[in-house]
């Protein structure tokens, strides 16, 4: 009889062990513990720490709540201006809501990144080469907007989207740096121009003030003569005074008529 009681003590001591093993959960800081009872959602999920579970009437699902780095692998567009491109993407996101990530949808890894992808081609799309290239924050602003309206109803929150880089076809990266070069070459072209039209009016205003005052030419062409003079070299400068070629130029113009 002794024997008969101690081995169904031990049958039920076995059967406690099991059931405590199954029943208590440690959920770490950074994850949820979503409760299905009888097959219903309970509508708090568990946080950290030591948490009993009645097993086998309840079942515990833990979901991480860290950020999760989602790499969208590069697609194939066409963007509006007719160019076709390869993009690829890099997407953050965290769950914010556990009991939505495990009822709304089967697997919200999966789901975020098919999204992401077809997200990616449609908005890419929208935009013209130039804008890609030029403003990624516009671009990166709008997929990102996109995402979080998309996966809120899962209890996710897209944080940040990046496009990560743009492959453009040999032909068209030689066509952008032909138009580059273009591109500078007017922009010096112009800042040439631009030099010449100020030094052009400067020295129509010198004129101007050495028309009114004779003297200043007299004393530019000394000064011209002592910079001349300062430089090593052989040159002889005989200065003529322009009072005399003045007077030349009016003898001979008299001497002709």
């Amino acid at each position: 009889m002794f024997e008969y009681f101690g081995l169904g003590t031990l049958v039920v001591i076995a059967l406690l062990l099991l059931w405590i093993w199954n029943s208590i959960y440690i959920i770490k800081e950074w994850e949820r513990g979503v409760v299905l009872r009888l097959g219903r959602l309970l509508p708090e999920a568990k946080g950290a720490g030591v948490r009993l579970v009645f097993w086998p009437i309840e079942t515990l699902y833990r979901i991480s709540l860290r950020l999760e780095t989602l790499d969208v692998p590069p697609q194939d567009i066409i963007t509006r201006d007719n160019v076709s491109v390869k993009v690829n993407a890099v997407c953050y996101f965290r769950v914010v809501d556990a009991n939505l990530a495990l009822s709304q949808v089967q697997n919200y890894q999966y789901a975020t990144s098919q999204l992401a992808q077809t997200t990616l081609r449609s908005v890419v799309g929208q935009f013209e080469l130039d804008e890609i290239l030029s403003q990624r924050d516009k671009v990166n602003g709008k997929l990102q907007i996109i995402l979080d309206q998309d996966t809120e109803p899962w209890g996710i929150k897209v944080g940040k989207v990046e496009v990560k880089q743009v492959d453009i076809p040999e032909q068209m990266q030689r066509a952008i740096a032909k138009q580059a070069e273009a591109e500078r070459e007017r922009r010096a072209k112009i800042i040439h121009a631009e030099g010449e039209f100020e030094a052009s009016q400067k020295l129509a205003d010198a004129a101007k003030v050495l028309e009114t005052q004779p003297s200043a030419i007299q004393l530019r062409y000394l000064q011209t003569l002592t910079e001349i003079g300062v430089e090593k070299n052989t040159t002889i400068v005989f200065p003529l005074p322009i009072d005399i070629i003045n007077t030349w130029m009016k003898v001979a113009g008299g001497a002709s008529k």
